[in-house]
């Protein structure tokens, strides 16, 4: 034993004074106001079923990721709420979601929003147009995230995590899509040159395959009908673009021409116009991207949430935080941001049943209570 370690003991012959001194460190008063964490007492509930808001509301004081899940919906009751005190316009809500999303259940959860006008415009990838299609004309299923690869491909199915798609679904959305693209190019050949010349985009033929769709489970059905812009800056990046290139040799030496120019300045006005923006963006990559880089041409959003998985240590914007984004000007220093660290077919549902669907009446009464 050393001459430090002796003196320790000897000074204190119960605890060593350095132990008990880093142990027992004194505390500072906690700042003014803050929560205590707490749980849920189930025992209040008893003599009646726990619902979903029961548990969100309890979530704001428990902790980790879901008192970010809290934050996020106060985020978009927020968002929703705000009212121009001039002229009573709503803000500008953008929603964002990967193609993986409507690969899942979560389809019929951004349908809902859609079809009753919850958002203002919606960016995504091209799985996330065609994946709606393909499943008004063929089912998805239930898989495994372990499934053999090798006997998938050899029976001719194809994996979207522990989802199975046939591949007979994308020959059944080739047979469908061609004539409409058909339709379309002799549509543009035969009005160029025209005062009336079609000059398609991506969100012009998003809206058009929506149409030609006619299928109430689609989001893009309900989009165009809605007149809801559907914002996709790598449309080609899917099987819509394995479609798009088979059919530039039926119509070789001229093609169906697509202008993505005319779509960035569609989206970049739509923030630039907001009274306020709010940003709901589910995954990461372009789609994240797109959304924030429009808000950064009104200085940014008020309201930003953000549900993914990424982490930001390497650097990508998939990963980064809000905080980042406000370097950038893409969400206001002054505005209300989080991101939930979370698998968005968990805590989506969750946030749109404490926001959006949080007692809406039936469309009929909503109309008698406006007087409309």
């Amino acid at each position: 034993m050393g001459s430090q370690d002796q003196a320790v003991v000897s000074a204190s012959p119960e605890i060593p004074t350095t132990a008990a001194a880093a142990v027992l460190k004194p505390s500072e008063p906690m700042a003014a106001g803050s929560k205590v964490v707490r749980g849920i007492d189930f025992d209040n509930f008893k003599g009646r079923d726990v619902t979903v808001v029961d548990i969100l509301e309890h979530m704001d004081v428990m902790g980790f990721q879901a008192m970010n899940l809290a934050k996020s919906i106060k985020i978009i009751d927020e968002m929703r709420a705000w009212r121009d005190p001039e002229t009573g316009s709503r803000a500008t809500i953008f929603l964002g979601y990967t193609s993986n999303m409507i690969s899942s259940g979560l389809r019929e959860t951004f349908r809902y929003l859609v079809q009753h006008g919850h958002v203002d415009a919606i960016v995504t990838s091209a799985g996330g147009i065609e994946e709606d299609f393909i499943k008004c004309l063929g089912d998805t299923y239930t898989g495994s995230f372990d499934a053999d690869g090798t006997k998938l491909r050899a029976a001719g199915m194809n994996r979207i995590g522990n989802l199975i798609v046939p591949n007979d679904n994308y020959c059944a959305f080739e047979d469908w899509v061609i004539p409409v693209l058909d339709q379309m190019y002799k549509e543009q050949e035969d009005t160029k040159g025209t005062e009336n010349e079609i000059n398609w985009t991506p969100s012009k033929i998003i809206a058009r395959l929506g149409k030609e769709i006619n299928d109430e489970r689609s989001v893009y059905y309900w989009a165009q009908k809605n007149g809801i812009p559907v914002f996709c800056p790598a449309l080609t990046d899917g099987s819509l673009g394995d479609m798009l290139y088979f059919h530039t040799f039926r119509t070789s030496p001229g093609q169906l021409r697509c202008d993505i120019v005319e779509d960035i300045r569609a989206v970049n006005s739509i923030a630039v116009r907001a009274k306020k923006a709010g940003m709901i963006i589910l995954g990461g990559g372009v789609i994240k991207h797109h959304i924030a880089n429009a808000c950064l041409m009104r200085n940014g959003a008020e309201w930003a949430v953000y549900v993914n998985t990424a982490q930001e240590f390497d650097g990508s914007d998939a990963g980064a935080r809000p905080e980042e984004a406000i370097s950038w000007g893409k969400i206001k220093a002054d505005g209300m941001s989080v991101k939930v660290h979370a698998d968005a077919t968990i805590v989506f549902p969750l946030i749109v049943a404490a926001t959006f669907a949080k007692n809406e009446k039936p469309k009929e009464e909503a109309k008698e209570g406006s007087g409309v």
